[in-house]
């Protein structure tokens, strides 16, 4: 169901992101990183609207609350405002809030849409989070679907990233570059507590480097010429400010001892290149397998955050060197590989992993143009993938039965 637009520079993107039900009946928490688009949902998109918004943005606004956290509460009962949606955004700026909001559910019947960048500085403020009076969202960057029907373009995606700001641009590397030097350095420096921005500018460029691989911290604490224990730390930061993601290992395999190290991925493949520095991704490239990886791990990421939250994903690799790079739920094993032609080598993590779980679906996402099916793993398309994945209600992906055709695959 489309229900939201990001509008910008005179565009308007469906969005996915679907909150009305959930704000009919209770509170909720929306974290995402800055530039997803979450002022825009609220201000635009947002149905039923808010009966009124408090941006603590506005710093007149954010000093008063600091001095005095019932200012909002205030100004509610002021308006006589009861039984009605009423949003705060950028809440984490001002935690002491938060017993305030809590007040205002139980006494008023107002739901809170609460937006903002991270929920650590709440967590660390040691303030009580909603609990069971609300709910936890995560809005992402750009998914599949919300540009589908534009015209999705893989390398405009890999190159400007999802961010909507950038992946809109014409020339998105000046963006990119002040989004990496003063978001990513200096505020998100400011969560990890330190005060040495060019370690923490050398981490983050390490850590890019590392994407869509295993997590090692000595290595990269070594790159970046900091303690390992820093390494930790920042690497949590980026977690806990939807930055990054940490991928599981799946160890349930008996006859193939699995690695049990996570895997890490940035939240969007722009930031990823302009942190590295890299010239534009092509399907030449050397990097371009990695990004095809990483630009599908997000899709998987946003579909369970918006379609199916209790779902779960991992990747499995054995220490005799078999990998699959997903498995959803531990019975949807999916293989990514950017080939345009898929041969029997592809197929032997998969088929390994199959040797050792009763899998439902093994899945292989390549550039081929056509699904077809080999020794039963079936070899889609990634658009075919894709709309599967997203057509589905939360049980599954799709069906292997569904007669339609994909288009035919081209990377413009």
């Amino acid at each position: 169901m489309i229900i939201a637009m990001y509008v910008g520079d005179n565009q308007q993107i469906p969005r996915i992101l679907d909150l009305e039900p959930l704000l009919r009946e209770r509170s909720v928490l929306l974290f995402g990183p800055r530039q997803t688009g979450k002022s825009t949902y609220v201000r635009n998109q947002l149905s039923p609207q808010p009966a009124v918004v408090f941006s603590l943005l506005d710093q007149q606004l954010l000093l008063s609350v600091l001095a005095d956290p019932s200012r909002i509460r205030q100004e509610i009962e002021l308006r006589g405002i009861r039984d009605a949606v009423v949003c705060i955004d950028e809440i984490q700026k001002c935690p002491a809030l938060m017993d305030e909001v809590h007040l205002m559910i139980e006494e008023r019947g107002i739901r809170f849409l609460l937006t903002g960048s991270s929920a650590r500085s709440l967590r660390r403020s040691g303030v009580s989070m909603l609990g069971g009076r609300g709910s936890d969202r995560h809005m992402h960057v750009f998914c599949y679907p919300e540009l589908k029907p534009s015209g999705f373009d893989l390398l405009r995606a890999l190159n400007h990233g999802l961010l909507p700001p950038h992946y809109l641009s014409e020339n998105p590397d000046e963006g990119l570059g002040a989004y990496v030097d003063r978001y990513l350095t200096e505020e998100i420096a400011a969560e990890g507590a330190t005060r040495n921005l060019p370690a923490f500018a050398r981490f983050l460029e390490t850590a890019a480097s590392a994407n869509a691989q295993l997590i090692n911290y000595s290595n990269i604490a070594r790159d970046a010429q900091v303690a390992r224990q820093t390494v930790v730390q920042w690497f949590q930061v980026l977690t806990d400010t939807l930055l990054a993601f940490h991928l599981p290992a799946f160890t349930g395999t008996r006859r193939r001892k699995a690695i049990e190290t996570a895997k890490f991925y940035f939240f969007d493949p722009g930031v990823v290149r302009a942190l590295r520095r890299l010239p534009v991704v092509q399907e030449q490239s050397a990097d371009f397998g990695e990004f095809f990886e990483h630009f599908i791990f997000l899709q998987l990421r946003a579909w369970i955050d918006y379609r199916s939250t209790r779902s779960t994903l991992r990747y499995w690799r054995s220490r005799s060197g078999f990998e699959v790079d997903f498995l959803l739920d531990e019975r949807v094993a999916i293989e990514v590989k950017a080939a345009r032609s898929i041969h029997d080598k592809h197929l032997r993590g998969l088929r390994a992993l199959r040797d050792e779980v009763a899998l439902e679906r093994a899945i292989l996402v390549s550039r081929e143009k056509r699904p077809r099916m080999v020794d039963g793993i079936e070899i889609l398309p990634w658009q075919y993938f894709l709309d599967q994945l997203w057509e589905d209600n939360g049980d599954g992906i799709g069906d292997p039965t569904n007669p339609q055709h994909p288009t035919e695959n081209r990377v413009e």
